[in-house]
């Protein structure tokens, strides 16, 4: 099992929790982005840069997942492919995406870009809250401790 991190929108505190997760864990952590990432050195945490097109990050995460790993998005379309392919996937906020929600997540998601599209103002996320970076951490290792290394 293998933690893909899609870390160019991925916040800074998130990826210090992964960090300390896949030490502790002895998992190993992949961070994609189109963009140099500074991490710690250890040999459970490797960073990927991809070209800066389109998706790059998302479309090299969906196609070197292995079925059981651990995706951390917040990225819907990618969340729907991971979870087709047999991924789990966590948002930075701590809720995880299932084959139960993410129909629904894709609805939303695909209306508040028509209204978008069509000049409504729908706003953006939120800043993270301290309870969603604890929530988060908290659903981090459980699932590390259900299906973490072995």
């Amino acid at each position: 099992m293998e933690i893909w991190v899609d870390a160019d929108a991925c916040p800074k505190v998130i990826k210090e929790i992964l960090f300390r997760a896949a030490e502790r864990a002895r998992v190993s952590l992949i961070l994609v982005a189109n963009q140099p990432l500074r991490t710690p050195s250890s040999p459970f945490v490797k960073a990927v840069r991809v070209s800066g097109g389109f998706d790059a990050a998302d479309n090299t995460i969906a196609r070197q997942l292995q079925p059981g790993d651990l995706v951390i998005t917040a990225d819907i379309p990618l969340a729907a492919q991971v979870i087709e392919r047999g991924g789990h996937v966590l948002d930075p906020r701590g809720e995880f995406y299932t084959k139960d929600n993410i129909r629904e997540r894709l609805a939303v998601r695909n209306l508040l870009q028509e209204l978008r599209s069509g000049g409504v103002d729908v706003g953006g996320p939120s800043s993270l809250t301290r309870s969603e970076r604890h929530a988060f951490a908290n659903q981090l290792d459980r699932f590390l401790t259900k299906y973490g290394s072995a």
